[in-house]
């Protein structure tokens, strides 16, 4: 079936005279007395009769006239951009796949944007369980951010930021004080995090070249139990380098803080509101690069773009604290 005859037919039934038509549709005569002839074969009818000067319509026409209209003017609208986003109207879920600590940092500053913006929009974060599976093929996922690994070829992905981290250890802790060196840093309890209980990492690897070893007391499955972990006792944990505020309302007043150093660059809000003291790593560790990922079959759709934008200008003011 050619659908174009229904774009012809609509124009024929509205003008009722093939010269008319040709000209609403940009083509001869002759090309629009062919597609007619089209039409009435397809339709066992001859649609437009001779009337003395004039065409008039047959009765299967008039019958078909209101119909046809409807069926072009919606295929019009299939195929032509629809109206203009407004996230204060949609209602729609989302599910997001990221790893505890960037759901720590996260879901404050973008679950107060879509308060704010979209209010019929619920975020579903997805556990860390469907990282490497095929849940954005699938569907199951509509939006990964983090570290992009074992993504399917057919994936879109964007790069967001890059990520230092230092190092976490309670308020008075033996670390808080002095300058920072690979040895004293090596010579302490640490946690190290890992979603498939791997003890060892890039802090190893820089420790190794310098003919230095640290001691893992204990490997958990999540950023925010190290740092709670840190809080409570000598280990240390890793958190994420941003913006911070040293007056954060979580944060607890511990005796003797104000005199503690402080980082030149706070942590977020986690470590902040754990009152944890930060400082840099003395070696020479990668940064972390974080990045979004969705599936094809969402890169047009207005909603699932306002959704990447949201998270874009989140993860910006999350990371530089600054807003785009």
């Amino acid at each position: 079936m050619d659908l174009n005859l229904l774009l012809a037919l609509d124009v024929l039934l509205e003008e009722q005279s093939v010269t008319r038509a040709a000209e609403r549709l940009r083509t001869s005569p002759a090309a629009m007395s062919r597609t007619l002839g089209r039409i009435r074969r397809v339709l066992d009818d001859p649609v437009l009769v001779r009337a003395g000067q004039a065409m008039v319509l047959t009765p299967r026409a008039v019958e078909l006239r209101d119909e046809v209209r409807t069926v072009v003017e919606r295929s019009r609208a299939l195929l032509t951009h629809g109206k203009p986003l407004d996230p204060a109207s949609l209602s729609r879920e989302f599910t997001v796949q990221a790893s505890d600590m960037l759901v720590t940092e996260l879901a404050p500053p973008l679950l107060t944007r879509v308060q704010r913006d979209a209010p019929g929009v619920t975020l579903r974060f997805a556990p860390e369980a469907t990282e490497g599976t095929p849940a954005l093929r699938e569907g199951r996922v509509d939006l990964e951010i983090g570290v992009l690994e074992h993504l399917d070829p057919e994936t879109r992905t964007e790069s967001l930021a890059s990520i230092r981290l230092v190092a976490a250890v309670r308020r008075g802790h033996p670390l808080s004080r002095g300058k920072m060196t690979p040895e004293r840093f090596g010579s302490a309890a640490h946690i190290s995090v890992s979603r498939r209980g791997r003890a060892r990492g890039p802090i190893d690897e820089r420790l190794a070249e310098l003919g230095l070893s640290r001691r893992v007391a204990v490997v958990l499955p999540s950023h925010t139990a190290a740092l709670c972990l840190a809080r409570s006792t000598d280990l240390v944990a890793l958190a994420p380098e941003l913006p911070g505020s040293p007056q954060h309302p979580c944060s607890p007043e511990l005796p003797g803080s104000a005199e503690l150093p402080r980082s030149p660059k706070l942590p977020g809000n986690t470590a902040d509101s754990l009152g944890l003291h930060t400082f840099e790593v003395p070696l020479d560790l990668p940064v972390v690069d974080v990045g979004m990922a969705w599936h094809p079959r969402n890169d047009a759709d207005p909603a699932h773009r306002w959704l990447r934008a949201l998270v874009r200008d989140v993860i910006t003011e999350v990371v530089t604290g600054t807003t785009r």
